[in-house]
C-alpha cells in the first residue's frame, strides 16, 4: 500500500517590516539653565566657572552681539566713570600712578566695565621690596580668574589665572589633549595669586584684590545684575541672526521653483547652486529672472509662498525684548539711551526724572563701591597720607529745575566732599514735589 503524501503547503512570503525610526530627545534645559546661573563644579584644585568653564566668555559673547544689551552696558559704564576720579584738595597727584604705565583713572575705567559685565572685578597688588607699602596695582581681567577651593572658614585662599580657559581648559582635567593639564599640575601650568591680605605681605609679595559680592546660590563667582535677562539677550541675538540670514538667502523660501527635467542629484545641485548665485542675497534684489527651455512642457513652475505673518510677530518680539533688557539694566526710560518709543512725547521733565532715577539708583551704588575700593588701596600705597584724603567720582548732576552741578560721589564710608550736601538737596527737592509746592 502506497502511503499518500500530503501536498506541501505553500509558504507565504514573509513581509518585511519597515525599520522603525528612532528619534533621540535632545534636552537643552540643563545647558540653558547653566548659561543663566553657572554651575560651580570642583575640578582638581579649583572650581569651574560654568559647566564648560566658559561662563565669562559667554557674557562677552552676549555683550558683543546684542545691540541693545551692548548699548545698556556701555551707557551704565560711561555713567559710572563720569568725569573721572578726583581726590580731596592737596592730594590729587596720588591718582597719577597706579603702576609704571597707568594712572588710577585708567584702572578705574577697566574695573568699571568688569564690574558691570561680570558682577565683580580684580586687581593685582604688588608690595614694595621692604613690604612697607603697595608699589604697583594692575588690572586683571575678571574672566581670567578661577577660584581655589575655600578653606574651612569659608574663605577663598586664591585664584588661578589664565586667558585660555575656553580653549585649553574648557572641560578642566580630563583625557585626550587635556592629559598635559592633568599631569603637569596646576602649580606648574597656571599662575596663581593669593587673595589680598596685608598681614601676609612678607610671604606673599604679590596678591589679588577681588570684589566678589554676595549672591544667593553662588559660592565662588558673582553674577551680573542683568542675569535675569540673559535668555532675553540671547533672543535678541538670534532674532538679528534670523533676519540677517533671511536677507542673505534672498528671504527664502519666498518662492518655490519646480522643474520637470527628471534630473539626477548632481544636476539638481548644479541648478540650485546656479539659482542661488544669480538671485539670492540683497545685492540681487530686483534683478530679472530669465529661463530658456527646449519646450513648454519642460518649463519650470514658479509659485510665490505667502507670508505667514512672521514680520508682525518679530516686530512685537523686538519690542518685548527691548523692554525686558532695559528693565534688567534698571533703565526706566529708553530716552536716556537716545531710543524713541511710541507714546513718549520726549518732554524735558520726563528725561530729567528718568536721569535722576538712573543716577541715584544705578550709578551711585557702583561709584561708591569703586571709590571705596580705590581709596582703601591708596591708603596702603601711601601709608603716610592714610586718612588724610578722600577719593570720589566726579559727575554732572542734573536737577528737576534744569540746573546742573558738579557732584562728587565718595566711598560708602566716606563723607568728604559735596556728596552729603548734595543728598540733602535732592531730598529737599523730592519733598517739595510731593506736597506740590
Amino acid at each position: 500500500m502506497i502511503a499518500k503524501t500530503q501536498p506541501k503547503a505553500k509558504r507565504t512570503p514573509a513581509v518585511k517590516k519597515p525599520k522603525s525610526i528612532k528619534f533621540s530627545k535632545i534636552n537643552y534645559t540643563t545647558n540653558a539653565d547653566d548659561r543663566v546661573f553657572p554651575s560651580e563644579q570642583k575640578i582638581g584644585d579649583f572650581y569651574k566657572y560654568g559647566l564648560y568653564n566658559d561662563y565669562p566668555e559667554f557674557l562677552i559673547y552676549l555683550y558683543n552681539n546684542s545691540s541693545i544689551h551692548n548699548t545698556c552696558v556701555n551707557a551704565v559704564v560711561d555713567g559710572i566713570i563720569g568725569e573721572g576720579l578726583v581726590c580731596s584738595e592737596g592730594h590729587s597727584k596720588i591718582l597719577d600712578h597706579a603702576n609704571e604705565e597707568e594712572s588710577w583713572n585708567n584702572i578705574f575705567k577697566k574695573i568699571a566695565l568688569d564690574f558691570k559685565l561680570y558682577g565683580g572685578f580684580a586687581l593685582e597688588v604688588i608690595w614694595s621690596k621692604d613690604r612697607s607699602r603697595i608699589a604697583e596695582v594692575y588690572h586683571i581681567d575678571f574672566s581670567w580668574l578661577r577660584a581655589k577651593e575655600k578653606t574651612e572658614l569659608g574663605k577663598i585662599p586664591g585664584y588661578y589665572i589664565s586667558d585660555e580657559w575656553a580653549e585649553k581648559y574648557k572641560y578642566g582635567i580630563g583625557g585626550g589633549v587635556y592629559n598635559k593639564f592633568q599631569s603637569a599640575g596646576l602649580n606648574v601650568e597656571l599662575p596663581y595669586l593669593p587673595t589680598f591680605n596685608p598681614k601676609k605681605r612678607f610671604v606673599e609679595p604679590k596678591q589679588l584684590w577681588v570684589y566678589n559680592p554676595y549672591r544667593p546660590g553662588q559660592k565662588y563667582y558673582p553674577l551680573p545684575d542683568y542675569a535675569g535677562a540673559i535668555r532675553t539677550v540671547e533672543v535678541d541675538i538670534e532674532t538679528d541672526n534670523f533676519h540677517a540670514n533671511n536677507l542673505k538667502n534672498g528671504l527664502t523660501p519666498s518662492i518655490a521653483i519646480t522643474t520637470f527635467l527628471n534630473a539626477d542629484p548632481d544636476q539638481r545641485n548644479e541648478i540650485e547652486t546656479m539659482l542661488r548665485n544669480q538671485y539670492a542675497g540683497t545685492n540681487n534684489a530686483g534683478s530679472l529672472m530669465y529661463i530658456d527651455v527646449d519646450s513648454p512642457e519642460n518649463a519650470p513652475k514658479i509659485e510665490p509662498i505667502q507670508s505667514n505673518g512672521t514680520d508682525e510677530y518679530y516686530m512685537n518680539l523686538n519690542d518685548m525684548v527691548q523692554q525686558k533688557i532695559l528693565t534688567a539694566h534698571r533703565i526706566t526710560s529708553p530716552m536716556i539711551l537716545g531710543i524713541k518709543t511710541e507714546g513718549q512725547l520726549g518732554g524735558r521733565n520726563e528725561v530729567i526724572d528718568a536721569y535722576l532715577l538712573f543716577t541715584n539708583t544705578v550709578l551711585r551704588p557702583y561709584q561708591q563701591v569703586l571709590a571705596q575700593c580705590i581709596e582703601d588701596l591708596l591708603n596702603e600705597q601711601y601709608p603716610t597720607e592714610a586718612g588724610k584724603f578722600s577719593i570720589g567720582v566726579k559727575q554732572l548732576q542734573l536737577f528737576e529745575d534744569g540746573t546742573t552741578k558738579d557732584d562728587v560721589v565718595t566711598g560708602i564710608d566716606a563723607e568728604v566732599g559735596e556728596d552729603k550736601d548734595l543728598e540733602r538737596e535732592i531730598q529737599q527737592t523730592e519733598a517739595i514735589n510731593e506736597i506740590g509746592l
